[in-house]
């Protein structure tokens, strides 16, 4: 079938598919109780998410092998091919994860950020645990656009930049990704914990 040769029609159909679902389970697609919301951050931060854990324990880790296998082919056809594909999507997804989570915010926005203070709340479960998680996803954004994508485009050759200044670049973006990677776990807690009444279960 053609649309499941194709990724981008793949993800179409999905989309879609979920679109009919959710009018013929729910009578209709509810804006006011933030479902699209809701959808539209989970959806992108798993494609998020998932990059930041394959970048993490599967291509950074290969293109070390890669290089020390002097005999071997090398990873060109990685940084060539896959790398620059995955970073596209792994830097839309995390601004669109994040913009998804100040959708679904909406009038809690600050109240969360501030952990409660704009309402005098401080010490809400709710909003110290979704204030923290969202704290991490927000260093996580940061560190996406700041430090891994701009360092990234020296590493690929999409930027200009020496050999020293390739390796530099390279160390900096897998420091930082690796933070995020660190970062991820308890703010992945933070947000389930937040949706499902508590971290650890009694």
């Amino acid at each position: 079938m053609k649309l499941l040769e194709n990724h981008r029609y793949a993800l179409v159909t999905g989309i879609v598919l979920a679109i009919i679902l959710a009018i013929l389970l729910d009578g209709g697609f509810s804006f006011s109780n933030n479902g699209m919301a809701r959808w539209t951050h989970t959806v992108a931060g798993i494609f998020w998410i998932g990059l930041l854990y394959y970048f993490n324990t599967a291509q950074i880790p290969a293109l070390a092998d890669a290089a020390a296998d002097k005999g071997g082919p090398g990873g060109a056809g990685i940084t060539k091919y896959v790398a620059p594909r995955a970073l596209f999507w792994f830097r839309w997804a995390a601004l669109v994860t994040w913009l998804a989570g100040a959708w679904l915010l909406e009038a809690r926005f600050m109240q969360v950020f501030s952990f409660g203070a704009s309402n005098g709340l401080v010490g809400d479960a709710y909003t110290t645990v979704m204030g923290v998680g969202a704290w991490l996803g927000t260093i996580m954004l940061f560190n996406v656009w700041v430090f891994i994508w701009p360092n990234q485009k020296k590493v690929l050759g999409i930027t200009p930049a020496t050999d020293a200044e390739k390796a530099t670049a390279r160390r900096t973006a897998m420091l930082v990704s690796r933070t995020n990677f660190v970062l991820s776990i308890p703010m992945l807690m933070c947000m389930s914990a937040a949706g499902h009444g508590g971290i650890l279960p009694l």
